[in-house]
């Protein structure tokens, strides 16, 4: 690591070894669970799942998990009960669940550069070997596996993460640890390790004050600040990301794009899109906006809550970076989004933010003109009459 690095990124702490967490830090469980249980809950016992249980179970091991959805649901079931059912139904689910945003790249990185691995979960381990099943390669590469009945006490416990540092053969204290949950920071901390959380609950980043940094997204861990290896894929200030669509109609926004922040956004609904951006973290995104009428363009967008208007609800907001005469509202509008600049982030005043979005045209702008960008602007979906949704 060279001396500018280190004065521009001052290390945090010492690691030589990684332990990951595997449900909503890797793998996006909490939507499976969601989805199913949704159903189960309906059918069974009448009751409308409103996902009000999440902050409940999230990090808790299976068991307090379904404690907390008797509970809260005042179910006629024992925990015991509603566990044994609903454990049927997911585990036809466990091995078709998706990899978070970053997660791939973040494991292919650490075995490149020969860092020990390890997983550490609440999970039992039959579970841990369903949902691993469907993930090419990453199984071979967590050196250790530690599971919930392999240890006295699940998370919040620290059992769980010293016997991962046991089987790496590793002091505690050498580790970093990546969670989502407050049990899992709770249990890393317990430990001895340093711990890099990123939540998967919207909105609660306050209340991981335990942990050691708490990031928006896998996007977003510098290794260098924990002495480990430096990622070497980000181009021109961004990310390359596997690219993705999604599009629809142009609607109304919040009336703030041109008015407050001189910056006209071509906003979709989140309406039967929000299984798809409920995959991807918020943050500042960019790629190519093909208009069914007009033609296509370069385009930077948001994507999350915009902390500094306080949404109450996750969207979408596009910036064709193009001057138009005339609004386009209905328009069909399709985005081929092809890498990421930044997390969400507030901002002081609404000066430092418009001079932020306007950075991040800049960069937008420059980067979409190198190959690996450029190359998506034939994307066939830009100007197909139908949009996949």
């Amino acid at each position: 690591m060279s001396l500018k690095m280190l004065i521009t990124n001052p290390v945090k702490k010492f690691a030589s070894c990684v332990i990951f967490d595997l449900d909503g830090t890797l793998i996006n469980t909490d939507r499976a669970i969601s989805d199913v249980l949704k159903n189960f809950i309906v059918k069974k016992y009448g009751k409308l799942w409103d996902g009000r249980e999440t902050s409940k179970v999230v990090g808790k091991t299976p068991l307090e998990a379904a404690a907390a959805v008797v509970e809260e649901y005042e179910l006629p079931c024992t925990s015991e009960e509603f566990l044994e059912e609903s454990n049927q139904l997911l585990s036809n689910h466990w091995g078709k669940i998706k990899p978070l945003p970053g997660a791939n790249r973040l494991i292919n990185h650490f075995r490149e550069h020969g860092i020990p691995m390890a997983l550490a979960s609440n999970s039992p381990r039959s579970f841990i070997e369903q949902k691993l099943s469907n993930h090419q390669g990453w199984k071979e590469s967590f050196s250790a596996i530690v599971s919930l009945d392999e240890v006295k006490a699940g998370k919040p416990s620290p059992d769980i993460f010293l016997e991962a540092a046991k089987q790496l053969n590793v002091e505690p204290s050498n580790c970093l640890v990546i969670e989502d949950s407050i049990p899992g920071v709770t249990a890393g901390k317990a430990a001895g390790m340093a711990v890099v959380a990123v939540p998967s609950i919207p909105k609660q980043s306050h209340l991981f004050t335990m942990a050691d940094e708490v990031i928006n997204s896998l996007f977003d861990l510098r290794p260098e600040l924990w002495c480990l290896p430096p990622f070497d894929d980000w181009i021109e200030e961004t990310l390359p990301i596997d690219s993705w669509h999604i599009g629809g109609p142009v609607i109304k926004g919040f009336g703030r794009g041109s008015k407050v922040l001189g910056i006209p956004t071509a906003n979709l609904s989140p309406e039967g899109y929000s299984d798809r951006l409920s995959e991807y973290p918020s943050g500042v995104y960019f790629g190519w906006a093909g208009l069914s009428k007009s033609g296509i363009y370069k385009m930077v967008m948001s994507i999350g809550w915009n902390p500094y208007f306080n949404n109450s609800e996750k969207t979408i907001e596009p910036w064709l970076l193009h001057e138009f005469k005339d609004d386009f509202y209905g328009e069909e509008l399709r985005l081929v989004v092809v890498g990421y600049i930044r997390p969400e982030a507030n901002f002081p005043s609404l000066e430092s933010l418009i001079a932020k979005i306007h950075d991040d045209r800049r960069v937008a702008e420059k980067a979409l003109e190198l190959p690996i960008y450029l190359e998506h602007k034939d994307d066939p979906y830009l100007t197909s009459s139908l949009a996949v949704k």
